[in-house]
């Protein structure tokens, strides 16, 4: 029961329905499954993105914050909160054909490769296309829970920045920089599980969350 005092007395019908609704539970997650990132390369990772805003104008790169360096599998966007346990057990499924796995992250690149980047990005690969393949069985195991299209071609990658107001000068500046990094390694881990985030956008920016994590293992 909600009990009304003072000049909250004359508050109407609609905005009580709205007070009323925004404190029933979301029915809702924004989610993205991924990997990970290590602190120390994520330390490495940060080092080369400082730098690398110092050579561009103030708010002409919407930059990526550090805690948020990670590898994104499967973007899923809005899920029904009641599907989350299903989609988390075809994600438990889809990584018992897998083992842990050695990456690496290293060199800068941008979305696109030709003309005006929009997206910089640090590249995360490793040898044997497992990665390739674990990506391509998480498409496979959450199809049935969005509406999102799924990628044919996955590149492997930790987002740097989104560009905003890239010029030709400034793409010029990126592009050296990225060829003065182009053997640059920032670090090397086992991958051991994905995790499956919720991401929360609040005034001050998104928030992620771990929902569920889940190993890589063969079924013994």
């Amino acid at each position: 029961m909600v009990v009304l005092r003072g000049k909250r007395r004359n508050l109407s019908l609609h905005s009580l329905s709205i007070l009323l609704s925004d404190s029933s539970p979301p029915k809702f997650q924004r989610l993205f499954v991924a990997l990970a990132t290590p602190d120390a390369v994520k330390a490495e990772i940060e080092k080369a993105q400082n730098d690398l805003r110092r050579t561009l104008p103030d708010g002409s790169v919407r930059w990526t914050r550090p805690d948020h360096f990670h590898l994104t599998l499967r973007f899923l966007g809005n899920v029904a909160v009641e599907r989350t346990e299903s989609l988390s057990d075809n994600l438990r499924l889809a990584c018992q054909g897998f083992t842990p796995m050695k990456v690496r992250a290293g060199r800068i690149g941008f979305f696109p490769e030709r003309g005006f980047p929009r997206v910089i990005w640090v590249s995360v690969c490793e040898q044997n296309q497992e990665l390739v393949r674990l990506h391509r069985a998480i498409q496979t195991s959450t199809i049935e829970f969005i509406s999102e299209p799924t990628e044919d071609d996955f590149a492997g990658h930790i987002t740097l920045g989104r560009a905003k107001k890239i010029r030709r000068k400034e793409s010029e500046t990126l592009t050296g920089f990225a060829t003065r990094m182009r053997d640059k390694t920032f670090g090397e881990w086992t991958v051991t599980h994905i995790e499956l985030f919720r991401s929360e956008l609040l005034p001050d920016g998104a928030h992620h969350t771990v929902v569920t994590t889940i190993p890589l293992e063969r079924p013994t």
